[in-house]
């Protein structure tokens, strides 16, 4: 999985064309009104949209849904964001799927813009507060909890001892002249993070007191990434910028690169990221461990996104009974145990997770012990504005072009001018 994904969360937002689509959508659609009737094919038949990484799971439940509802599972294997993408269209048109994966932070969204059906989450325990608060929007439940992710923090076992447990051990690793950056003088690489991505560094923030939106992440009159809190938060990414890490660090088109490429090479003790960043550790043979990522400065956790996607239902499907009944089956405990033996991917499922973080198995444990300090992204429209007015404020502050409170002011007034223009009522 590449987290690249993330640095899309927010720019495939459903077209003004597509809305207008959608709304015209309820009209009569001939082709699909038999299927409100008995004994159509396609009220037996549920079409479900899979991420090709999810196939071999769903694969394995398929025919044991099958026979209990006495109906057909149609699978198609697309991308979770192309699948997203297509809904608006797909759907009124009546060739869309019934029920598909999202990430959390497009499901109320979507939810809100009429694309999904609501959902009931049930009354066993399964989920959490968190976990229904990251399929939520304006107290309607648009989809269930599937898998959560969020970042931690890789080490290289045969460069630390042990992971490092606070800000101030990975300042002291960056004076060892093991790492320093041969090509820039006074520069080290033994710990490194793509601080230039929002979704990496928004973490830092509000780990120091920052916020993004007030009361819950829904008032989007409220951001908080000014306060004299954000502004320490960003003077300490800078420093980091200015004092210890190289050029290659700060260029927003290769900071994620730079810093993988340093891990893999041994150059770099240890580095944030996200579980997706595993499968090119383990390809490139280190020998990496996975903690929580260390206590920040002030003594407070740093608070990472909380992530991960949900299944959701179609509003424009004609089954979504049936829909119900695939949300409440993929995610009970069995079918939860088996994602994650087939996958490696942590469920949402309260009871599965409790499980397998008995094992031994240092990332899963990592992810699921550090989602306990993480933020649920704000689940609403105004969040792009969020994504797009900050992907330059940490390299206004590092590279001097800008003060950290300048940098901090004109990101907050960018994103209230462009919720203003974009989502004021008329």
């Amino acid at each position: 999985m590449s987290n690249k994904r993330w640095k899309k969360i927010a720019l495939g937002l459903v077209s003004l064309s597509a809305v207008l689509l959608a709304a015209c959508g309820g009209g009569g659609k001939s082709e699909d009104s038999s299927a409100s009737g008995g004994g159509s094919k396609e009220s037996t038949t549920l079409k479900v949209d899979v991420d090709p990484r999810y196939t071999e799971y769903v694969n394995e439940m398929i025919p044991a849904f099958e026979k209990e509802h006495n109906v057909t599972v149609k699978i198609t294997e697309k991308d979770m964001f192309d699948s997203i993408e297509a809904l608006p269209l797909d759907g009124p048109a009546g060739i869309g799927t019934d029920v598909l994966v999202a990430p959390y932070d497009r499901i109320g969204i979507l939810g809100q813009q009429g694309h999904l059906a609501e959902v009931k989450l049930p009354d066993d325990g399964r989920y959490d507060e968190m976990d229904e608060k990251q399929v939520l929007s304006e107290d309607k439940i648009y989809g269930a909890p599937f898998v959560i992710e969020t970042l931690v923090m890789f080490y290289n076992k045969d460069l630390v001892d042990t992971a490092p447990a606070t800000f101030k051990d990975l300042e002291e690793l960056s004076t060892d002249e093991r790492f320093a950056f041969e090509s820039e003088k006074d520069k080290n690489v033994a710990f490194l993070a793509n601080w230039v991505s929002p979704y990496h560094y928004l973490g830092l923030i509000t780990g120091y007191g920052g916020y993004i939106f007030g009361d819950n992440g829904t008032d989007t009159t409220d951001i908080g990434l000014n306060t004299p809190e954000a502004v320490e938060a960003i003077n300490y990414a800078s420093n980091w910028y200015k004092n210890t890490w190289p050029k290659g660090a700060l260029d927003v088109t290769s900071a994620e690169n730079f810093m993988n490429d340093q891990f893999t090479s041994g150059k770099t003790a240890a580095v944030i990221n996200g579980p997706w960043g595993a499968a090119s550790y383990k390809e490139a043979n280190v020998n990496y461990g996975v903690s929580t990522i260390p206590t920040l400065p002030n003594g407070e956790n740093y608070q990472p996104f909380a992530g991960g996607s949900g299944w959701a239902i179609s509003n424009y499907s004609k089954n979504k009974d049936l829909a119900q009944e695939w949300l409440d089956y993929v995610n009970n405990t069995e079918n939860s145990q088996k994602l994650y033996e087939l996958s490696a991917e942590i469920p949402a499922n309260q009871e599965t997770r409790t499980s397998i973080s008995k094992g031994e198995d240092e990332l899963t444990n990592a992810v699921i012990e550090q989602y306990n300090s993480a933020m649920p992204m704000p689940n609403i429209p105004e969040m792009e504005e969020v994504w797009t007015g900050t992907e330059s404020m940490i390299f206004d502050a590092a590279s001097g072009n800008k003060t950290p409170k300048e940098a901090a002011d004109d990101t907050v007034k960018l994103i209230q001018d462009n919720i203003e223009q974009k989502y004021s009522t008329q």
